[in-house]
C-alpha cells in the first residue's frame, strides 16, 4: 500500500512539475502571438490558436487574460522566436523550437543540452529538409459526428488526413493549410482541444531501449527550459 501511494505521489509531482512549466510556455505563446498580429483574437488566429491550446490545459482564464495584457508592455518587445537544430546522443536529429528575451542565454543553455549528452547543434536550416511540416487538430469525438462527412468537407480546406484515436479525433494538412483549417473547424462548430504546427521526420529512425535512454535524458533537460516552447525529433 505505501510503496503504492508513494509511486501514485511521485506521479502526481511529475505532472504537477511538468504543468508548472507547461502555463508559462502557454503564456509566452499567447503574448508573442498578440505582439505579432494585435490583441484582439477575432482579428489574429495565431492568437486565437494560442488561447485554444491553454484553455485545452486548463489554464485559467486570468492567466490568460495577463498574458494578452503582457504584448502591450514594454516586456513583449524583447520576445523573438528562434529555432535551433542539434544532433544528439546516437545520431537522434532534433529541432528545438524556443520563445525567448535573452537569445544569448538560450543558444548557450540549447548548445549545453546537446554538448553535455555528446552531441552538438548544426547550422540552422540543416535538418529543415529532414522534417515535413503539418498542421495537426485534436478534437473529441462525440456521437454526433460523422467521420466520412467531416473528411468530404475538411478536404476543400486542406485536410491530407483524419484519424480516430481512443475517442480523440487527429486533422492533419499541410502548415500552409493551417488557417483554412482551423476556421473549417470554427464554422463546423467543432472545439478543437489542440492545435499546432508539428515537425515530423521525413524518414524514421528506429533506436533501442538503451540509445532511447540517452536521447531521453537529453531531451528532458531540452523540454525543461524555460525558452524552449517545442521540441521534434526523427525518432520512429
Amino acid at each position: 500500500m505505501g510503496r503504492a501511494f508513494e509511486y501514485r505521489r511521485a506521479a502526481k509531482e511529475k505532472r504537477w512539475d511538468k504543468m508548472s512549466k507547461l502555463f508559462p510556455k502557454l503564456a509566452k505563446a499567447i503574448t508573442v502571438a498578440a505582439k505579432e498580429g494585435g490583441t484582439d483574437p477575432e482579428m489574429n488566429a495565431k492568437l486565437r490558436t494560442a488561447i485554444q491550446n491553454a484553455k485545452g490545459q486548463n489554464m485559467p482564464k486570468d492567466n490568460i487574460e495577463a498574458a494578452i495584457k503582457r504584448a502591450d508592455g514594454k516586456d513583449a518587445d524583447a520576445y523573438v522566436e528562434v529555432n535551433y537544430e542539434g544532433k544528439g546522443p546516437h545520431g537522434v536529429l532534433v529541432f528545438v523550437e524556443c520563445a525567448t528575451d535573452n537569445t544569448t542565454r538560450t543558444v548557450a543553455n540549447v548548445k549545453s543540452y546537446f554538448n553535455k549528452a555528446g552531441g552538438s547543434l548544426v547550422p540552422t536550416g540543416s535538418l529543415e529538409f529532414m522534417f515535413s511540416r503539418d498542421a495537426v487538430f485534436e478534437f473529441e469525438k462525440t456521437a454526433e459526428m460523422d467521420i466520412e462527412e467531416m473528411e468530404l468537407e475538411l478536404i476543400d480546406a486542406g485536410m491530407e488526413e483524419i484519424e480516430e484515436k481512443d475517442g480523440v479525433v487527429y486533422v492533419y494538412g499541410d502548415y500552409t493549410n493551417f488557417g483554412t483549417l482551423s476556421k473549417a473547424l470554427e464554422d463546423m462548430g467543432i472545439e478543437v482541444n489542440k492545435a499546432s504546427l508539428q515537425r515530423n521526420p521525413n524518414s524514421p529512425v528506429e533506436f533501442t531501449e538503451e540509445q532511447m535512454e540517452d536521447i531521453e535524458k537529453m531531451l528532458d533537460k531540452i523540454e525543461d527550459d524555460d525558452d524552449v516552447q517545442a521540441v521534434f525529433t526523427n525518432i520512429a
